[in-house]
């Protein structure tokens, strides 16, 4: 038996897999924020060594992969697949990475949502007995994703306040069936949501819509309450995104109160002024490959959601479409 249907678009694992080992890498400016100690890797400068950005990230990438078999004393081609994806064109910096590695490798697009989006595949392919050890990563890069979707950040374009800063984070992690360890327990795939927002500097109020369409589908197809988590955190919402997200669920009937937070949000300190927070495939993939899996793992944390989400641009001047994915965590 494997993973079941549960109310309208969420689904149980029958024999839900483990997070075994996982790893988070960060840039400069992330590595200053309040929970710099808690990554493996915060790089010195935003080349990492490399001669151009886009290698940069995949370097990320390739790193926060090895990093977190080598936790669980695995080599590189001990891993079956490879699920892992960033928000470039063609996936630019993942396919870097997959080159490397050398294993197989099914490369995923969900905009910032990548982490979560390859926790639910992953966990389905292990549930349904495809593979045994499967590695899942995302990746992000401040100068990269600038260049993309605003302006390169040489012509010192000024951002507005409900702007997000892109978040440099990588974060990797491995699947396996290990018993103790933390485990996937349920998720909820979400549908693409289209809101009026069309300001490109206001990415977080766009998805808002989505991210709160996803948590009140999970809550209703599970029959939880938002009391059944310890935690519930959103990807890159930002300040504005996240309020707006609270707000729609509040008219819903739920009340997240002092269990929700957002990565964009307290990825950076408030000193830093980071505009409205971070956003990001990095965003959410270093901060769960990083503080809260070692939270759940220390036992701090026992029941966690992470709403992974992310703004699906179409085209410029035209609505911002969001998606999220929810993915329930439990200890051990």
């Amino acid at each position: 038996m494997s993973s079941k249907k549960i109310g309208s678009q969420s689904i149980a694992y029958a024999n839900p897999p483990r997070i075994s080992s996982w790893a988070s890498i960060v840039g400069p400016m992330e590595g200053e924020g309040p929970f710099g100690a808690e990554f493996d890797w915060v790089m010195e400068d935003y080349l990492f060594g490399e001669k151009s950005y886009d290698e940069a990230e995949g370097k990320m990438l390739r790193e926060a992969l090895r990093l977190a078999a080598r936790k669980q004393s695995l080599d590189d081609r001990a891993i079956e697949v490879v699920l892992a994806g960033d928000f470039l064109s063609q996936s630019k910096a993942s396919n870097y990475a997959g080159r490397d590695l050398s294993v197989p490798f099914l490369g995923i697009y969900g905009a910032c949502t990548t982490l979560a989006e390859g926790l639910i595949l992953g966990g389905m392919i292990m549930d349904g007995g495809f593979y045994s050890q499967v590695a899942v990563g995302a990746v992000s890069h401040y100068h990269t994703a600038e260049r993309q979707f605003r302006l390169p950040i040489e012509l010192g374009t000024v951002k507005p306040a409900s702007a997000q800063w892109p978040v440099t984070g990588a974060g990797a992690l491995v699947l396996r069936q290990e018993p103790g360890e933390p485990r996937i327990q349920a998720a909820t795939i979400g549908k693409v949501v289209e809101s009026d927002q069309a300001d490109i500097n206001d990415l977080g109020s766009a998805v808002a819509p989505a991210a709160a369409d996803t948590l009140i589908t999970h809550f209703q197809d599970l029959g939880r309450e938002p009391g059944y988590y310890d935690i519930i955190v959103t990807g890159d919402l930002g300040k504005l995104g996240s309020a707006l997200m609270e707000e729609l669920c509040i008219s819903a009937g739920y009340h997240l109160g002092d269990k929700y937070t957002d990565c964009g949000v307290i990825i950076y300190d408030k000193q830093q002024n980071m505009l409205a927070g971070g956003r990001g495939c990095g965003s959410s993939a270093a901060m769960v490959c990083g503080p809260y899996l070692n939270r759940i793992a220390d036992g701090k944390i026992k029941r966690f959601l992470l709403v992974g989400t992310g703004a699906m641009i179409v085209h410029q001047g035209g609505p911002i479409p969001g998606i999220a994915h929810a993915i329930a965590i439990e200890a051990g």
